[in-house]
C-alpha cells in the first residue's frame, strides 16, 4: 500500500518510543539513557534567562587583526629596543619562554626596533607611533590593554582560543554564545554577522570554525556577508522561482519538519526552520542594509577612500556601523595580513594604513550618532610579536616571531573607561610586570559588559557543562566605568 511522505515520517518510531515499549526499565533504562542524546529525555539546556544584570553594552563590533600585529611598532613604546638595536636579548629576560619552530634554532636573539617615532597624544598622554596617526587622535576614547597574554603560540590555536575559549576546534564562537544567550533584536537580520577583508596577500587562512556554532543550535552560527552582488550564499531565489513560490515551499517544508520533530525530538529541526525563515526575510533586509550608496560624502571622507571599495577593511567598518544601527548583536570583522616574520618595516606600513583611518572613523562615527555609549568596539589580534628579530637584522629589514607572553589590544565604548592604559610590560617589551590580562579574563569582561555572568552562561553537551571561558577567567573591574 502506498504511503505519503508525511505518513512515513509520522509513523517512525523514536528511540524514546522504543525504550518505553521494550522490557528495559528501572536501572537498565537509566543506564541506557546516559548513552543516548539527552535531548530525547527532556530538554537539558533550557533557554537562559539573560541578562543576569543590567548591561552597559548592547552590541559589539570586533575588529580582529588576524596574524598578530606588532605591539612594539604600534602602541607599546620601548625606547630601550632602539638603544640596544642589534644587541642580544638578555637570557634572564627570555627565561624558559616557549618558542615557535621558526626561531627555536636561532643562535642569537638580537633586539630590533625600526625608525618609528612615538609621541604622547590627548589628555591621556597615550603613546602611539606615527604608523597610526588617525588612531592617535582618538586616544582619549580608548582603553589600551598592554598586558594581554595567551596560551597558544601558533596562529590556528591562538585565533581559535580568542574566538571560542579553546585551542581545539569544535566549541561555539564568541558571537554564537551571545546569539544563544541574548537572542536577536532584529528578526530580519542574523544576530551574528562576519565580514572578511585582507590587507596583504598570502597571510594566514581563516576557517569557518572561528564563527561556528559548535554544539549550540545551528541558528546561532555567524553569517558571512561578502562583497559583490550576492553577499550571502544561496540567499537569492533561483531562476523561475518568485517570492510567492518560495513562501509556499517554506510553509510545506515547515509542516514536514514539525512532523519529523514530533517523531525524533531533535531541536536542530526547529533550528533549521528558523534558518529558512531568516533567509526568506534577509532577501529584503540584506540588500537594503549593505547598500551604502546613500551615505553622505563626509562619511566616505571620514572612513577614507577605501570605504567606497566593497570588501576592504574601511568598507566593512562602515557596514559594521550600518549593521549595529539595525540592532545586529555582534559584528565580527577579520582583517588578514599581520603575520610579519620578515620585512616587517615594509609590510607593517601598508597594513597600518589599511586600518588606521577607518578604525578611528568608526569610533568617531558611533560617538556622533550616540551609539558608542551602547556599542563596544574591540581592536586586536591573537598574539603579539617578539622584541628580537627573526632571521636577518637591518634597520629597515627585520622580522618578528609570534609572542604570546604580552601584547596590546584596545577597546572603546560602552562601559569601558576612556583614555586609560591598563597593564605594563618590562623595558624590553617581553614580559608583563603589572596587571596581566589572560584571554579568558578578556572574554569574562566583555560578557560582563553585556550583562552576563560568564560562569553562568553554560551549555550541557556530552555530559559536561561548557562555557566560553572554560574553567577560568576573572572580570577586569579596573577598566570598567
Amino acid at each position: 500500500m502506498h504511503h505519503s511522505h508525511d505518513e512515513d515520517i509520522a509513523s517512525q518510531m523514536s528511540r524514546r518510543d522504543f525504550l518505553s515499549r521494550t522490557s528495559l526499565a528501572g536501572v537498565g533504562l537509566a543506564a541506557l539513557s546516559t548513552l543516548l542524546p539527552q535531548e530525547l529525555f527532556g530538554e537539558t539546556n533550557p533557554k537562559p534567562i539573560l541578562p543576569h544584570f543590567a548591561p552597559k553594552a548592547k552590541r559589539i563590533i570586533y575588529l580582529f587583526q588576524s596574524g598578530g600585529p606588532s605591539q612594539l611598532e604600534l602602541f607599546d613604546y620601548k625606547p630601550k629596543l632602539s638603544e640596544m638595536f642589534g644587541k642580544e636579548l638578555p637570557p634572564s629576560i627570555r627565561g624558559n619562554q616557549r618558542l615557535t619552530g621558526m626561531s627555536s634554532n636561532q643562535k642569537s636573539f638580537l633586539l630590533a626596533m625600526g625608525k618609528y617615532e612615538f609621541k604622547q597624544y590627548g589628555k591621556s598622554r597615550a603613546w602611539v607611533s606615527d604608523l597610526m596617526p588617525h588612531t592617535a587622535k582618538v586616544v582619549d576614547e580608548l582603553c589600551f590593554i598592554k598586558s594581554m597574554h595567551t596560551d597558544a603560540i601558533n596562529h590556528d590555536p591562538a585565533i581559535t582560543f580568542f574566538q571560542t575559549g579553546s585551542q581545539q576546534a569544535g566549541r561555539p564562537s564568541f558571537g554564537s554564545w551571545l546569539s544563544y544567550g541574548l537572542g536577536s533584536e532584529n528578526k530580519n537580520l542574523p544576530s551574528f554577522v562576519v565580514l572578511l577583508s585582507r590587507g596583504l596577500q598570502g597571510d594566514q587562512p581563516l576557517y569557518s570554525k572561528l564563527w561556528g556554532n559548535g554544539f549550540l543550535p545551528s541558528e546561532h552560527q555567524g553569517v558571512i556577508f561578502k562583497s559583490g552582488l550576492n553577499p550571502v550564499y544561496y540567499l537569492n531565489n533561483p531562476g523561475g522561482v518568485d517570492k510567492f513560490s518560495r513562501r509556499r515551499v517554506l510553509d510545506k517544508l515547515a509542516q514536514l519538519h514539525k512532523l519529523q520533530y514530533k517523531s525524533v525530538f531533535d531541536e536542530e529541526i526547529n533550528s533549521r526552520i528558523s534558518q529558512y525563515e531568516m533567509a526568506y526575510r534577509m532577501q529584503t533586509s540584506v540588500p537594503e542594509t549593505l547598500d551604502t550608496s546613500k551615505e553622505p560624502q563626509y562619511i566616505y571622507d571620514m572612513y577614507g577612500e577605501d570605504s567606497k571599495k566593497p570588501g576592504t577593511f574601511a568598507a566593512n567598518c562602515l557596514l559594521a556601523r550600518r549593521l549595529i544601527e539595525k540592532d545586529v548583536r555582534f559584528v565580527q570583522l577579520y582583517h588578514q595580513g599581520w603575520d610579519h616574520h620578515s620585512d616587517l618595516p615594509g609590510k607593517i606600513k601598508p597594513m597600518a594604513k589599511s586600518v588606521d583611518q577607518a578604525s578611528a572613523a568608526l569610533i568617531k562615527d558611533l560617538k556622533q550618532r550616540g551609539l558608542l555609549d551602547e556599542t563596544l568596539v574591540i581592536w586586536g589580534g591573537e598574539f603579539g610579536r617578539t622584541n628580537y628579530s627573526q632571521g636577518k637584522l637591518e634597520i629597515d629589514n627585520y622580522g618578528r616571531d609570534h609572542h604570546p607572553r604580552c601584547f596590546t589590544i584596545f577597546m572603546a565604548g560602552a562601559g569601558v573607561k576612556k583614555g586609560i592604559s591598563y597593564g605594563e610590560t618590562d623595558d624590553f617589551g617581553y614580559n608583563i610586570v603589572k596587571n596581566g590580562v589572560h584571554v579568558h579574563d578578556f572574554q569574562a569582561t566583555v560578557l560582563h559588559l553585556l550583562g552576563i555572568d560568564h560562569e553562568k552562561l553554560i551549555f550541557k553537551h556530552q555530559g559536561r557543562r561548557y562555557r566560553l571561558t572554560d574553567v577560568s577567567g576573572k572580570v577586569i573591574n579596573s577598566i570598567l566605568t
